[in-house]
């Protein structure tokens, strides 16, 4: 049902009635929505279920795999570690790492302009799926196998989860600690992120709000879980892999997330600032992506950055219109495609509430 706050104004209210004939029309939407003015929601509700076998009504606290957006956690630690000193941006991946490319920074990991080949299609190749890889196995098997890599660094911009897999055994090596631990002691505990964390498969079923996540199968007509084609699901033998995603939580976490990211207590704004500055290419041209984040540039928005996330199961979404402090966050468990335009649907009416 939905959640109403204290203080709500007129335009809150009005916006919870749009909000709520949005998604009366949108049948297959199984998630979460939670959008925010000033910090603070504005709509916060949950449609479906939790599982959609068994029919457990989902609740708005439900814990969602964030996918690709924890991408953008996953640069913070590289930022924290470059604030504290311990690397810089410009430095050679073969500084921390040892792997069989050459010429490439952390800048371009961070930025996915590195030109490395795609570590899941070795590993999905090669890798005997009866076992779970990590990243130190991954790393292994790019210098076994060292496939060539897919342009000059710095050359062009191609999403890359490899890029952010050894981004994460880098902030590692920087460190001297577990990427996890990091994650935990400088973002999720000091941001108050309690439902927040890289779970193993053990605790995510031992977690009961964890929702199951869902695809459609056409030649059945019907859902099935995920995790019913463990050779399909990179998530279950690629699941001890750390950088790229892995990320699991709930919106009003990341609406905490959201909020921490306007003050200095994570992170300096000074360091943080860089994030949300595109990468210059070889040509002088600049690509849409900082670090972490999407960069969008619509006057209409105001200055904006945002990702999305895919799993098997799973499609989520967070979009912070940092100009006007307002924020839209979707967590879908069954493989929703259509968040994007649901979004421009929510934003055509929250960007309008100045």
């Amino acid at each position: 049902m939905l959640q109403f706050f204290p203080g709500r104004s007129n335009a809150q209210t009005a916006f919870a009635r749009f909000a709520d004939s949005v998604m009366d029309a949108e049948k297959e939407f199984n998630g979460v929505v939670l959008v925010a003015d000033q910090g603070k929601p504005v709509y916060h509700k949950a449609f479906g279920y939790r599982d959609l076998n068994v029919r457990t009504p989902l609740l708005a606290s439900d814990i969602f795999e964030l996918a690709s957006v924890s991408k953008q956690f996953t640069a913070f630690i590289i930022m924290k570690l470059k604030e504290q000193g311990k690397l810089n941006y410009d430095d050679s991946v073969s500084k921390y790492l040892d792997i069989p490319y050459k010429g490439i920074t952390i800048r371009h990991l961070l930025t996915h302009t590195s030109g490395l080949p795609d570590y899941q299609e070795i590993m999905d190749k090669h890798w005997d799926k009866t076992k779970v890889a990590g990243n130190t196995e991954i790393l292994e098997y790019l210098r076994i196998y060292a496939p060539p890599v897919l342009f000059i660094p710095g050359e062009k911009y191609k999403y890359s989860n490899t890029g952010y897999v050894l981004l994460a055994s880098i902030a590692e090596k920087a460190a001297g600690r577990d990427f996890i631990q990091l994650c935990r002691e400088w973002v999720f505990i000091p941001a108050k992120m309690r439902s927040t964390d890289i779970r193993s498969p053990k605790e995510k079923k031992a977690t009961k709000n964890f929702t199951s996540g869902f695809e459609w199968i056409e030649s059945s007509n019907r859902y099935v879980r995920a995790d019913s084609f463990p050779d399909a699901d990179y998530t279950i033998w690629l699941g001890n892999r750390k950088g790229p995603g892995r990320i699991s939580s709930v919106a009003a976490d990341l609406l905490l997330w959201d909020e921490e990211l306007y003050t200095n207590h994570l992170i300096k704004q000074s360091t943080l600032s860089e994030a949300f500055n595109p990468m210059k290419l070889n040509d002088g041209t600049l690509s849409a992506y900082g670090f972490g984040w999407e960069l969008i540039d619509d006057p209409k928005t105001g200055k904006t950055v945002m990702h999305t996330g895919e799993n098997p199961g799973y499609t989520t979404i967070i979009i912070r219109y940092i100009g006007k402090h307002k924020t839209i966050i979707m967590l879908s468990n069954n493989a929703y495609p259509e968040l994007g335009r649901l979004v421009r649907k929510f934003e055509s009416v929250l960007l309008s509430n100045n």
